[in-house]
C-alpha cells in the first residue's frame, strides 16, 4: 500500500474510531491498579489484575489472540506469524494524591483536548494507543507477515518484576519498544542507585525539638508535600523561620496547632518524576531546610542539619555529596530525595540517583557513602543499576526516526533519560513515544492527563511503523 494512501486511510480510521479508542481507555483509567499486597493468583493485589482482565477483554473482543501470565502480564498478538516486534506498556499506576482539581484521579475526563485520570499518560494512554494501532493494521488490510506482541504489564512502577516473570518463559523479540517515555526515540537509559540512608540517636526531652516526620509517596516520586511535628515553639516564633524559608525554596509553608505545645508544619511544593527533579519542587528538602534553620539543640537536630547540607533543597544532580557527573552522550547525573521518616530516635531516608554512562559504583556509591559520612549520615552500600544503550545507527532505530519525522513533521533524534523502562535490560529495546517536549503531562502527579492530539497521532505513527517493520 502507497505510504500515501496508508496515511489517508489512517486518519480516516481513527476519526470512525476516535470514541471507541477513548471509552476503552475510559474503562481502563476507572480501575485503580496501584501496586497492592499480593492475593493468591494476584502478585501484584486486586487493583491490577482487575486493570489487566479488563484489557484482556477488551482486546479479546477486538477479535485479538490473548494471554494471561498468571496476572504477572498480560499478551496480544496481531497474528501467529514469526516474532518480530514486541511493545511493551503497562497498566499498573503509581499511588494517587489528595489534591486532584480536574477530575478524581479514577474519573476519566475528556476536556479542552485532553483526557484525564491517573494512567491516562502513563501507560494506560499509550497502551490503547498501542492496540489500536495494531487493530488499524488488520482492519485496513496492511500485508505482514511476521508477528507483533503488545505486553501489557502490571509492575512497572515498582521494579518491572512482571516482565522479569515474563521473560523466564518466552524469549524477546529482534525488536523492541515501550511507548512509555518521550518522543523521538530514547536509545539510553542512565543506570542510577537508590541509597539507603540512616542516622540514630537516643531519645532526647530537650526544648524544643523536632518530633518527627513521614514524608515522600515512592522514591521515585519527587513529593509535593511534606509534614513535620515541633515542639517547644509558638506560631509566632516559628512565622519569621518560614517567611524566610518560603523566600528561599519557592516553596509554600503553613502551621497547625495540634494541641499539647504540638505545631505541624506543612510544606508543599511541586511533584515530579524522580528522574526529573528539576520539573518539580521537592517538598521533602524544602522542610528540610527549614527544620535545619530552627534553634533546636541535640543529636536529632544534627542529624537533619547533615541531611541538609547533603542535599541542599535545589540540588538535584548530587553535588553536595560528591557525585554530580556528566558525560556528551547521556547528559547529567540527577539525585532527588523523596523519602524521609524521622522519629523520637533516628531518621530513615532514601534518594533516586539516576547515573550517566560514565558512572560507576567507585564515583558514585562509594563517593557518596565518603561525604554522607562526613554530614553523620550512614549509607549502605549498594549495587548500580547498569546503563541501557542501543545504537542509533541499528535499522530499527533509523525506521522509527524516519516514521516519526513523516507523521509529525519534526526532525528526529536520540536522546537520553534518567528514567528506566521496561527495555532497560533488552538488547535491542528502545522507549518510543508518547510525552512531546513543551508539555508537562504530569506523569506521577495530580490532574493527570494525555493530549488526545499526541494519543491519536501515536496511534497513526505506530501503526505506520508495525506495517515497516513487520511486513
Amino acid at each position: 500500500m502507497d505510504r500515501a494512501e496508508f496515511r489517508k486511510k489512517l486518519d480516516a480510521y481513527f476519526d470512525e474510531n476516535r470514541e471507541a479508542l477513548l471509552a476503552d481507555l475510559c474503562a481502563l483509567v476507572k480501575i485503580r491498579s496501584d501496586r497492592e499486597p499480593a492475593l493468591p493468583g494476584k502478585p501484584y493485589g486486586e487493583g491490577p489484575a482487575a486493570c489487566l482482565a479488563e484489557a484482556m477483554k477488551i482486546a479479546e473482543g477486538h477479535g485479538f489472540a490473548v494471554k494471561n501470565y498468571e496476572n504477572y502480564v498480560g499478551t496480544v498478538d496481531l497474528n501467529d506469524g514469526p516474532k518480530q516486534l514486541d511493545i511493551l506498556a503497562h497498566l499498573d499506576v503509581v499511588p494517587v494524591g489528595d489534591d486532584w482539581k480536574v477530575t478524581g484521579p479514577f474519573e476519566p475526563l475528556v476536556k479542552d483536548g485532553k483526557i484525564y485520570g491517573r494512567g491516562t499518560a502513563d501507560d494506560k494512554g499509550p497502551a490503547v494507543a498501542a492496540l489500536y494501532a495494531m487493530k488499524a493494521v488488520r482492519d485496513l488490510g496492511v500485508p505482514i507477515t511476521k508477528n507483533v506482541r503488545l505486553i501489557l504489564g502490571c509492575d512497572e512502577e515498582c521494579g518491572s518484576s512482571d516482565i522479569a516473570y515474563y521473560y523466564k518463559q518466552e524469549e524477546e523479540a529482534p525488536m523492541t519498544f515501550s511507548p512509555d517515555a518521550d518522543y523521538p526515540v530514547i536509545n539510553i537509559e542512565k543506570g542510577g542507585v537508590v541509597g539507603d540512608l540512616s542516622a540514630f540517636w537516643e531519645k532526647e526531652d530537650c526544648l524544643p525539638r523536632v518530633l518527627g516526620a513521614k514524608i515522600g509517596l515512592k522514591v521515585n516520586v519527587v513529593p509535593d508535600k511534606a509534614a513535620a511535628q515541633v515542639l517547644g515553639f509558638t506560631a509566632e516564633q516559628l512565622a519569621p523561620y518560614l517567611d524566610a524559608a518560603a523566600k528561599e525554596t519557592g516553596t509554600e509553608y503553613s502551621l497547625t496547632e495540634e494541641g499539647d505545645g504540638i505545631i505541624t508544619i506543612l510544606c508543599r511544593g511541586e511533584a515530579a518524576h524522580g528522574s526529573t527533579p528539576e520539573e518539580g519542587n521537592n517538598a521533602l528538602t524544602a522542610l528540610v531546610h527549614l527544620l535545619a534553620a530552627l534553634p533546636c539543640e541535640g543529636k536529632a537536630i544534627e542529624a537533619i542539619r547533615g541531611l541538609a547540607k547533603s542535599f541542599p533543597h535545589g540540588d538535584g544532580n548530587g553535588k553536595a555529596i560528591g557525585i554530580d557527573l556528566e558525560d556528551e552522550i547521556s547528559g547529567k547525573l540527577t539525585c532527588s530525595l523523596d523519602l524521609l521518616t524521622i522519629t523520637s530516635t533516628g531518621l530513615q531516608a532514601y534518594f533516586d540517583c539516576r547515573a550517566p554512562l560514565c558512572a560507576n559504583k567507585d564515583n558514585v556509591v562509594k563517593v557518596a557513602i565518603e561525604n554522607l559520612a562526613k554530614n553523620g549520615i550512614t549509607m549502605k552500600d549498594a549495587e548500580m543499576r547498569h546503563p541501557h544503550h542501543v545504537s542509533g545507527d541499528s535499522e530499527f532505530v533509523k525506521t522509527l526516526l524516519r516514521d516519526y519525522e513523516e507523521f509529525t513533521g519534526e526532525k528526529g533524534f536520540c536522546k537520553a533519560i534518567g528514567g528506566g523502562t521496561y527495555v532497560h535490560h533488552l538488547k535491542n529495546g528502545v522507549a518510543f513515544g508518547c510525552s512531546v517536549e513543551g508539555v508537562n503531562n504530569r506523569m506521577h502527579a495530580d490532574d493527570e492527563f494525555m493530549e488526545l492530539d499526541t494519543l491519536f497521532l501515536s496511534a497513526k505513527l505506530f501503526a505506520q511503523v508495525i506495517a515497516d517493520l513487520c511486513a
